[in-house]
C-alpha cells in the first residue's frame, strides 16, 4: 500500500460494515461495507473526472459535516489524484447549508437515502442528480503517486499520500465516535482502512444514548 488510492482494495473482509451512520435525529441509521462504500467512490471520481474535470492536484474543498458521504469524497478525492481543502478550492461540496463561492459547486441535502433537495439548490449541483448514474467501476488514467499532495488543512498543513499514510497508524478497532472536525476524519477514516477497523458516526446522541449506540454497535466511544 503506497497511496491512498489503495486503501479501500486493500481490505480483507470487503463484506464487513467500513462506515455506519446513525442519526438519532431522523432515525436514519446507513451501514456501508467497503464494497459498498468502495461502489459509490467509483461513481463520485467518475463524476469528477468525466464530468468536472478534475486533475492530479486539484483542490477540492469537502465542506460536508462528519456523514458517510463526507467519507465518500474523501476517498474519491484521493482516488482521482485531487487535493482535500479547506479553502481556496476549484470545486466545492456543500451540504444543505448551500455554502460556497468555488468555480465549481455540488450540494448534498443529507435527506435519508441520499434523497434530493426538495427545491433545487440554486447555484449548486444537486449530487443526487448526478451522481447515481455514473459507471460503477473508476480505472484513474493518471493515478496518484505516494509524492502525490492529498490535503491541505489548518490542523495538518500539506501533505502527500504518503506523509498523511505515515500519520495514521493502523486501528482495528470499531469506533462510535459524534460528528466532529475534517481533519479528525480523514485520520479516523485512514486508519480504520489500514486496520481493517470501522467508524460509527452518532449524530444528535446525548452520552447517555451514545454510550448505549455503543453498545449495540459493539464499538469503543472515541472523540
Amino acid at each position: 500500500m503506497t497511496t491512498l488510492a489503495d486503501l479501500l482494495p486493500a481490505v480483507r473482509e470487503p463484506g464487513r460494515p467500513l462506515l455506519t451512520w446513525d442519526d438519532r435525529g431522523t432515525g436514519e441509521r446507513v451501514e456501508l461495507s467497503a464494497t459498498t462504500t468502495a461502489n459509490w467512490v467509483a461513481k463520485t471520481s467518475s463524476l469528477l473526472v468525466d464530468e468536472l474535470d478534475v486533475e492530479p492536484g486539484t483542490r477540492v474543498r469537502v465542506g460536508l459535516p462528519t456523514h458517510w458521504l463526507r467519507f465518500v469524497w474523501l476517498l474519491s478525492c484521493w482516488s482521482v489524484g485531487a487535493v482535500v481543502v479547506e479553502h481556496d478550492a476549484a470545486v466545492g461540496v456543500s451540504g444543505p447549508e448551500l455554502q460556497g463561492d468555488e468555480p465549481v459547486r455540488l450540494a448534498a441535502s443529507l435527506r435519508p437515502l441520499g434523497g434530493r433537495f426538495v427545491e433545487p439548490p440554486v447555484g449548486f449541483v444537486d449530487l443526487a442528480t448526478v451522481v447515481p448514474g455514473q459507471p460503477d467501476v473508476f480505472v484513474p488514467l493518471d493515478p496518484p503517486t505516494p509524492s502525490s499532495p492529498a490535503v491541505d488543512l489548518e490542523a495538518t498543513g500539506a501533505l502527500d499520500h504518503a506523509a498523511l499514510l505515515a500519520a495514521c497508524p493502523p486501528d482495528p478497532r470499531r469506533l462510535a465516535v459524534r460528528p466532529g472536525s475534517l481533519d479528525r476524519d480523514v485520520r479516523r477514516l485512514v486508519s480504520a482502512l489500514r486496520g481493517g477497523g470501522s467508524v460509527v458516526v452518532v449524530a444528535g446522541a446525548d452520552d447517555d444514548v451514545l454510550a448505549r449506540v455503543a453498545e449495540q454497535e459493539r464499538a469503543e466511544i472515541v472523540a
